[in-house]
């Protein structure tokens, strides 16, 4: 059974992915950042070294906030896709609440 924070924030993820406000894999997700869409990348805690390493300097060079967020299945699984290493909130609102979600403890 998943953590009481996981399950909030894989709550929230769901709700952006309905209201539209959230983006994965890897093209739509660059292609958000590239047209400063993109408010928050996410990257899989499990995705490969070299793809967080791509997408954390593509983040950096459009001065976007990124952080670690659960693992591909269960970020994949909250968008309902299969497997996913890294999505792009495009909504404030969302990525203020997920970082409140991610800074609490435990």
């Amino acid at each position: 059974m998943a953590k009481p924070k996981e399950q909030r924030i894989t709550n929230l993820l769901s709700m952006a992915q309905k209201a539209g406000r959230i983006v994965s894999g890897a093209f739509a997700v660059e292609q958000a950042v590239k047209k400063k869409q993109a408010v928050l990348v996410l990257l899989a805690g499990d995705a490969a070294e070299e793809s967080k390493k791509n997408f954390i300097t593509l983040a950096d060079k459009f001065a976007i906030p990124y952080a670690d967020c659960l693992d591909r299945e269960t970020l994949g699984g909250c968008l309902g896709k299969d497997f996913r290493a890294v999505a792009a909130l495009l909504d404030d609102g969302f990525a203020k609440k997920l970082r409140q979600l991610m800074e609490e403890s435990l």
